[in-house]
């Protein structure tokens, strides 16, 4: 459900040391005990991080930019739009599409833990796992994204969605003014991972 909202650790700060040491603890234990694969755990992280990475959820957002239609579409399912473009499977099972308006802007948390649309936007980055991140986004959401260099007008409305394991959530950002007549491949690049999670805006031509 989105809740409505009108030591300061950094946004992008990562994860405390003591996490990263007990996950690489629990990892050389399973290796040790025969039950993980190093190789294939290097080849799922690489995958997310460099083969999927945001880059999906960078030509959903361009799409729904260029055509009206398919935002509409993909704001009424965006499950389905995504599976028909193949960006589907664990971690995006149920997916989403809120857009950001000039009344109303849309920034995604996982309070619980760190529920994230992999398929669609590849490994969470540190911060968004991070309790700091996970507290303040729901309790001061203006002040979070201040952090990030966000200023958002007075009449703007910030509305925080709180992702869970049965539902996670892609920001649709507003499209930068100047972009007219651009194909998807170039509004791509204007796409930012932190823009469809809230924590951004989209990139603005030069």
């Amino acid at each position: 459900m989105p809740h409505d909202h009108h030591d300061h650790d950094h946004p992008h700060a990562l994860l405390p040391p003591d996490p990263a040491l007990r996950v690489k603890a629990l990892e050389t234990l399973l290796t040790a005990k025969g039950l993980i694969d190093p190789a294939a755990l290097d080849e799922i992280i690489d995958t997310y991080a460099h083969k999927i990475g945001p880059q999906n959820g960078a030509r959903v957002v361009a799409m729904a930019w260029a055509d009206d239609n398919f935002r509409r579409r993909l704001l009424a399912d965006a499950t389905g739009v995504c599976a028909e473009l193949g960006f589907y499977g664990r971690q995006g099972e149920h997916v989403v599409a809120v857009e950001n308006t000039d009344e109303v802007h849309n920034i995604v948390v996982c309070t619980l833990c760190s529920c994230y649309p992999w398929p669609l936007l590849g490994m969470p980055p540190g911060w968004y796992k991070s309790d700091a991140y996970r507290a303040r986004a729901v309790r001061e959401p203006r002040a979070v994204l201040a952090d990030f260099g966000m200023e958002l007008t007075e009449g703007q409305a910030v509305r925080v969605w709180d992702s869970t394991a049965e539902i996670r959530y892609l920001v649709l950002p507003q499209r930068p003014e100047g972009t007219e007549g651009w194909d998807v491949d170039r509004l791509m690049t204007c796409v930012t991972r932190d823009s469809m999670i809230g924590t951004g805006l989209a990139r603005v031509p030069a």
